[in-house]
This record gives C-alpha cells, sequence and structure tokens, in this order.
C-alpha cells in the first residue's frame, strides 16, 4: 500500500524532535516546511551530550519503546560516522545493575555486563556500547536529509502557532511551548557542560556525585566533554564559572587524567522537561489541526525517531481526513 500522502505540514521548532519528525514526514510524502527561531546549530539540541539512553522521561512504558525503535535508526547511521556523526562507543553507566538494565532493554543492547572494579569502582554499574551523538555534525546532516526529502528549513520566530498557514501544524518547540500552547508545565531544567581537549579518554561514563549532582564524560571527535547538572527551573544560558570547576573536579575524581586538560568552551543548555512527553492531536482556534510533540528532556536524541513516527501517524491521519 502506497502510504504516500499529498499534502502540507508546517513543524515548529528546529531541535532533534522538530527535525526527525520533519524528516519522516516529507520522506512520507508530505511537502513540509520547519519553522526555526534558531539555526539548528544553535537550538538545545546542539548543546546535548547526546549519549542513547532513556534519561529522566514519561511516560516510561512509550518512552522506552520510542528509545528502542530510535537505537534501530541509530545503529544503521553508525555505519557511517564521518557522514552522520553517530558512533557505537563502549562505557560505564554507574548505579545500574545488567538484570534491570535487561529487563527493559529486551535483548538489543551490545556487550551489556556487570562493571569491574578496575572499570567502575564506585559501587555497580554495567558496561554497554551505546550510540553516541556528535550533534555538531548529526543536526546539520539531518537538516540536509530534510531537504534531499523536499522540505525547507526556514528561519522564523513563532509567537503564535494560528501563524503557521498549513492545513496541519505539529508544535516541536520544546520549552517555547510554554508559551505558544499555554502549557506552564513545560519547564526548563537547566545543563551545563565544559568542553576540554580530550587527554586519551575513549570511552564514556556517567554516574551521579555523591552530592546528587550528574556526572558524565563523553569522548567526541577532537574533545571531550564533561557535565553535569540537572538545576530546575533555572532560565540563564551563561555559564558560571564556579559550576564548571565543580564539573571538571567531579570528572577528575573518576578520570585523574582530565584534570590539567584544556578547557576549550563552555556551553549551558534549557531541557524542556514535562512531568510527561505531550505527543496528541488537538486544533487550534481556528479548527485546523495541530499534532503537539514536546516536553521530552535530556532524552529527546534517545527517543526522536520512534516519537517522530508516532507524531507522523498523528499528522498523516490529519492530513487525509
Amino acid at each position: 500500500m502506497d502510504t504516500r500522502v499529498n499534502g502540507d505540514a508546517i513543524v515548529v521548532g528546529g531541535g532533534v524532535i522538530g527535525l526527525s519528525t520533519a524528516v519522516v514526514l516529507a520522506e512520507r510524502g508530505l511537502r513540509v516546511r520547519l519553522w526555526t527561531r534558531d539555526p539548528v546549530e544553535r537550538t538545545t539540541s546542539a548543546v546535548a551530550g547526546a549519549l542513547w539512553w532513556p534519561y529522566h522521561i514519561e511516560p516510561k512504558v512509550s518512552a522506552r519503546a520510542w528509545a528502542l525503535r530510535s537505537l534501530d535508526v541509530y545503529e544503521r547511521l553508525a555505519g557511517r560516522p564521518e557522514e552522520t556523526g553517530v558512533r557505537l562507543v563502549d562505557g560505564v553507566m554507574g548505579e545500574q545493575e545488567p538484570a534491570r538494565v535487561e529487563a527493559w532493554a529486551a535483548g538489543r543492547l551490545t556487550g551489556l555486563r556487570r562493571t569491574t572494579a578496575r572499570e567502575y569502582g564506585a559501587g555497580p554499574g554495567v558496561r554497554v556500547r551505546l550510540p553516541l551523538i556528535d550533534m555538531s555534525m548529526y543536526l546539520p546532516w539531518l537538516r540536509e536529509r530534510l531537504l534531499r526529502a523536499g522540505g525547507r528549513v526556514e528561519e522564523r520566530t513563532v509567537t503564535d502557532l494560528a501563524q503557521a498557514e498549513a492545513p496541519v501544524v505539529v508544535n516541536c518547540a520544546g520549552l517555547a511551548a510554554r508559551e505558544l500552547a499555554a502549557d506552564p508545565s513545560v519547564r526548563p531544567v537547566r545543563g551545563q557542560l565544559v568542553v576540554v581537549e580530550n587527554p586519551g579518554v575513549d570511552t564514556w561514563l556517567v554516574t551521579t556525585a555523591p552530592d546528587g549532582s550528574p556526572v558524565y564524560l563523553f569522548p567526541q571527535p577532537g574533545r571531550l566533554l564533561l557535565g553535569g547538572t540537572a538545576e530546575d527551573d533555572a532560565w540563564s544560558l551563561e555559564p558560571d564559572p564556579k559550576v564548571a570547576e565543580a564539573i571538571v573536579r567531579r570528572c577528575a575524581a573518576l578520570r585523574p587524567e582530565v584534570a590539567g586538560a584544556r578547557i576549550l568552551g563552555h556551553r549551558v543548555g534549557l531541557r524542556p522537561v514535562r512531568d510527561t512527553v505531550r505527543l496528541e492531536r488537538a486544533e487550534l482556534p481556528d479548527g485546523r489541526p495541530v499534532v503537539h510533540h514536546y516536553g521530552h528532556g535530556g532524552a529527546g536524541v534517545t527517543v526522536a525517531w520512534g516519537c517522530a513516527q508516532e507524531a507522523a501517524e498523528l499528522v498523516l491521519s490529519a492530513a487525509s481526513s
């Protein structure tokens, strides 16, 4: 059966969720315009550490299904890392047990096993190979894939979803959905990271510091990302030098070789968090269908493709009705 549908849709939001949704729609036959306030290289998604892992996202059952569908895509893309920026990299996830992970991963994770004391001595942990995505490459690649599928990317600031003059509107505005969808339940969780020269770290590490702060080290081509923070309802995009020092200190406690690494830069992003992802069809005041698709928090990259496929079904249904 031919699933291509003639129609038009405007996707509002140029982060990884908006781009992925626009790509799926364009490749299914819709004429898609993506409206983004900033170039994709300057969206919140560009700041992401971008390790595939279902991180603090609800509803949990749906999120894990979206994540596993996305994993299928990332594993294929990892065959062309120099083009897509997606690689499969070994690493350690602290405070995890293999059985607990396997309960939802259902045999899909490569090399999953308990860590040795040498690999991770701070407590229980698992070693596993996961997709690690270089967002500086991946987001422009996604944009080009959208353009190849016939989509268009337009830099526009939207103050009202009704401004999108298309039969179907898709709201992937992330934190901006707080105003665009009149949804105060969307809130920022501020994340800060430090970019340093890589002193030779070739595996990733994610854990939690004794004070409850998230700690991660993500090796990317030509650099190492050190994190991080998770500050509820914090809106500042300015890097805090004291926070940066604490990040380096926490990472060096686990990987001493990073203590003297030259700092290349600082990044701050505001994760668009909601108690549960909003993925549903509604109507604009003029009766046109709108598909709301936001609130993915720090797991946007992880669930992007699975979520985009589900959102696309809602859009295609609206476009054909």
